[in-house]
């Protein structure tokens, strides 16, 4: 049974309400693999140090910086004491409105128990957070004066007592808690430090903000054997001193930070525009990313570059893709890489494997615009392959290339939603500075990726490792490599602990305006609705994170910050299918800012033709077999040559049929040049005829076939007259059609039979393929289901686990060990609760060997076997009787 006051972690989440352990699992889902077997399983899950890491890794800067006044702190901490700790000496408004919800976000995630007057760090955030000699605080505090002089001898201790004016003691214990309390007592401190050397001050300002240690030599100059003599530094090695924990929080006013940071940076300044216009500039910039996308996959129609043997394409054929693409090599990568998350292309796993389109590219063109967009958007959402870190090198020093393997940052899609869910706090048309989201980011994030090492994300480093000289030859060496660092612990941000993350968030930001998500650097309409499903999830940011008014934990301040923080922290990943459903839904809203295919084109008079905007898929698909493309924009022109008419022909269209076409879909006349280039490409296309013998010529006009024998750019063709109409080539039909058209004739394949063959436009598409599936960071998150049902089962193990017994006809097993019956008492006792309908606690032994206590409730005993509803497994249940070890019945109150 627990008493009013929790002395361990578990019996206080036994006091929560099935919500708040609801709000324990969504922050934490680590804690559910697998399912807890009762509280106390929890508690020691929760205590573990991989979980401790990745809870305190998903605080936010000032939770963290709660933790670590806490790490520091008396255990247990008092919530006034805390607050001091926090605000210092003459308190801090904003400090003491924030501490409330940050102390309810840790409570929430199970890191800090107790009451207000007993506050607890769990012992494993205790021992990542607290100072050591080989791992310093991210506060930038040292030990405390007690640690500093577990090793001194008692005569030092008592020559320090001597020298800081406090009467000597008969014991070091004694002696050691007259100098703490002489740091810990501002006056008393104030009047010591009066006296000492302007030089001893200099070296404690040093030390003031860490790293704390420092060296000496074996003779210290004056002002350090002054500091020296008076215990405010005291001995951590062989040459190395410590500033002591209570005097650093004395010279800072009693406040454990340098700069708290209670309320996150604002989302400032900003700038305003006509969401309208946003919301066009981003459908501008989605129908370019549709039609980039296109572009890529009618390059590849015939088969893409080859797979390297590592993996991914060569750095020539991303030039080459990028050259085609008419863009940069890293946006090519990012291009190759949204096709990629959404199935759009793929290797084709043959012996000589090369990139292709898959089967679902074929059907992705055939969809409408906001739909294939909607397609794009939902892979580039959920993808944790990143396409910025093309070109970059992998562990072993060697380039990471496009496509290929080690892409994957699994933060991504979290960094993803939370960019753009702050861009969604703004009104809409609002747009920051990308470097203002970043600081955002790392405010709430001070920790993701790197991990509360040694000196957290910008702790202090190893002491003694050189520095500035403090006290000249003499003086004491402060540690780090460039002494200590103006923000000192925490504060002084490891560019190299958030790299990661600030990249990630910068690369998001650019990817969401390429593809359309946001315009002029404000979310637009359709990607506020992309990011519907995921706001939920990703949370809305501390301001909506806000925890009880005063510093008294309640049940509401419990649930309500693991349920935030949870979800802040991206544990609620949305599953494909929510994010699928929210891209329709965004998509729905794009539509109608897209431009509207156009069913013509503007015919020129210099055998070009202008398309004022996108075609419609049949006249585009035309227009591509019987023109080029000559460039590309608002408006894209066509050119027709002889070569792109002849194709036209190739592909079983008459002359006729082309210009009927040409008049059908142009808003001008079919100008003069172009109608004679058609009919003088199809006056000539087909006269002659290639075909299979190895290759043969053959043509009714003797005197052309004549004309081509004479021609010396027909020697490689190795041309001999079979016949007055006929010549025979010792090359293929294929090489021997591309050398005839070469020398400007419009030679026709036939068949076999001798019917002209139709080069219709051909495809290479690889098997079905399945896109990539993002690495996961960390446990799914679990849904509501689950969550109920893991808690069901916590309860219900807890009581089989808590539940008091009565004996039997033997006294009553310890707590946690299994109860032991003869088998005739076994049967009897189950017999009798069938008749009482009443609940028993047995021990049993399952097939595999493993043991479990259970709550029972029987309602059928034969053939052996008891048939009793499980109270720990909340169903019913047939268990065979010689696997029971024991029976014991429940106190009647129990169940």
């Amino acid at each position: 049974m627990t008493t009013d006051t929790p002395r361990t972690l578990a019996e206080e989440l036994r006091t929560r309400s099935d919500s708040g352990l609801v709000g324990l699992l969504r922050a934490r889902p680590d804690l559910l693999s697998p399912v807890p077997g009762d509280v106390t399983q929890l508690a020691t899950r929760a205590g573990t140090r991989a979980s401790v890491v990745r809870a305190v890794e998903r605080l936010d800067r000032f939770a963290l910086q709660t933790a670590e006044a806490l790490a520091v702190a008396p255990d247990p901490c008092p919530y006034d004491t805390l607050g001091a700790l926090m605000g210092g000496d003459a308190g801090d408004e904003a400090v003491a409105g924030a501490l409330p919800r940050a102390v309810a976000e840790l409570r929430g995630q199970a890191l800090v128990w107790g009451p207000d007057d007993r506050l607890r760090l769990v012992r494993t955030a205790r021992e990542l957070l607290a100072p050591g000699a080989a791992r310093p605080s991210p506060t930038g505090l040292g030990p405390t004066v007690a640690e500093a002089a577990a090793g001194m001898s008692p005569g030092r201790l008592q020559e320090i007592l001597a020298a800081a004016g406090l009467p000597t003691t008969h014991d070091p214990v004694s002696a050691v808690a007259a100098l703490t309390a002489l740091f810990r007592d501002r006056e008393r401190m104030a009047a010591l430090l009066d006296t000492a050397p302007a030089e001893s001050v200099a070296v404690l300002d040093k030390l003031l903000w860490g790293p704390p240690y420092g060296a000496v030599t074996d003779r210290p100059a004056p002002h350090l054997q002054w500091l020296l003599d008076r215990g405010l530094l005291l001995p951590a090695g062989a040459r190395n001193v410590v500033l002591p924990r209570e005097a650093a929080l004395h010279l800072r006013g009693g406040r454990a930070h340098r700069s708290p940071e209670p309320v996150p940076p604002a989302l400032a300044p900003t700038t305003e525009r006509d969401p309208q216009l946003v919301d066009n500039a981003a459908a501008s910039q989605a129908f370019t990313a549709l039609a980039t996308v296109e572009e890529l996959l009618k390059e590849w129609d015939l088969g893409g570059p080859p797979v390297l043997r590592a993996g991914g394409m060569s750095v020539r054929d991303l030039k080459r893709t990028a050259t085609a693409l008419d863009t940069t090599e890293r946006l090519a990568a990012f291009w190759l890489e949204l096709a990629y998350a959404a199935g759009l292309i793929a290797s084709d796993g043959e012996a000589d494997e090369r990139y292709a389109a898959t089967p679902a590219a074929e059907e992705w063109r055939q969809l409408p615009d906001h739909e294939r967009w909607a397609e794009l958007a939902a892979g580039w959402l959920a993808a944790t392959r990143t396409s910025g870190v093309v070109g970059t090198a992998d562990a072993k020093g060697r380039a990471l290339a496009a496509l290929g393997p080690h892409l994957d940052r699994s933060p991504a899609p979290e960094v993803r939603r939370r960019a753009l869910t702050l861009l969604a706090t703004l009104p809409p048309g609002t747009s920051v500075p990308a470097a203002t989201v970043l600081s955002r980011l790392r405010w709430e994030r001070p920790l993701r990726g790197a991990g509360p090492t040694a000196g957290g994300a910008g702790g202090p480093t190893a002491a003694g490792t050189g520095g500035p000289t403090a006290g000249g030859a003499a003086g004491p060496t402060t540690s780090g490599t460039a002494g200590p660092t103006a923000g000192g612990g925490a504060e002084a941000e490891s560019a190299g602990a958030y790299d990661l993350r600030s990249r990630l968030a910068q690369w998001a930001l650019e990817e969401a305006e390429l593809l359309g998500v946001t315009g002029r650097g404000a979310l637009a309409t359709h990607g506020r609705m992309l990011i519907g499903a995921e706001g939920a999830k990703a949370g809305a940011g501390p301001e909506a994170r806000t925890g009880p008014a005063t510093g008294t934990w309640t049940e509401a301040g419990a649930e309500a910050a693991p349920l935030a923080a949870g979800a802040a922290a991206g544990g609620g990943v949305a599953s494909g299918a929510e994010i699928g459903a929210a891209a329709t839904r965004a998509a729905a809203l794009l539509a109608p800012l897209l431009p509207e295919p156009l069913d013509h084109v503007l015919l020129q008079a210099d055998l070009t033709a202008v398309a004022p905007g996108p075609l419609q898929r049949p006249l585009a698909e035309a227009l591509d077999v019987l023109a080029d493309i000559e460039s590309k924009g608002g408006a894209t022109v066509y050119r027709f040559t002889p070569a792109s008419v002849r194709r036209a022909l190739d592909a079983g269209r008459s002359a006729a049929e082309l210009q009927d076409f040409l008049s059908s879909h142009s808003r001008t006349p079919v100008p003069q040049p172009l109608a004679y280039l058609i009919d003088d490409v199809a006056r000539k296309h087909g006269r002659l005829r290639i075909g299979a013998a190895a290759a043969y010529v053959r043509c009714d006009d003797d005197a052309l076939l004549s004309e081509i024998l004479a021609d010396r750019r027909a020697a490689g063709l190795r041309l001999r007259r079979l016949a007055p109409t006929v010549l025979a080539a010792q090359t293929a039909p294929e090489q021997l059609l591309d050398g005839l058209r070469a020398m400007g004739y419009a030679p026709a394949a036939e068949s076999a039979a001798g019917d002209v063959l139709i080069a219709r436009a051909d495809s290479y598409r690889t098997p079905p393929r399945t896109a990539p599936a993002p690495v996961p960071d960390g446990p799914p998150s679990p849904d509501g289901t689950l969550l109920e049902a893991a808690v069901r089962a916590i309860r219900a193990g807890d009581l089989a686990a808590t539940a008091e017994r009565k004996p039997v006809h033997a006294p009553a097993p310890a707590p946690g060990t299994l109860p032991r019956t003869t088998s005739a008492e076994t049967l009897a006792t189950m017999q009798a609760a069938v008749l009482t309908n009443s609940a028993l606690w047995i021990g049993y032994v399952n097939a595999d060997g493993a043991a479990s206590q259970r709550v029972i409730a029987p309602v059928r005993v034969e053939g052996g076997f008891v048939t009793a509803y499980d109270h720990t497994a909340d169903e019913v249940r047939t268990y065979p009787l010689h696997r029971i070890t024991g029976v014991a019945e429940l106190a009647d109150d129990v169940v």
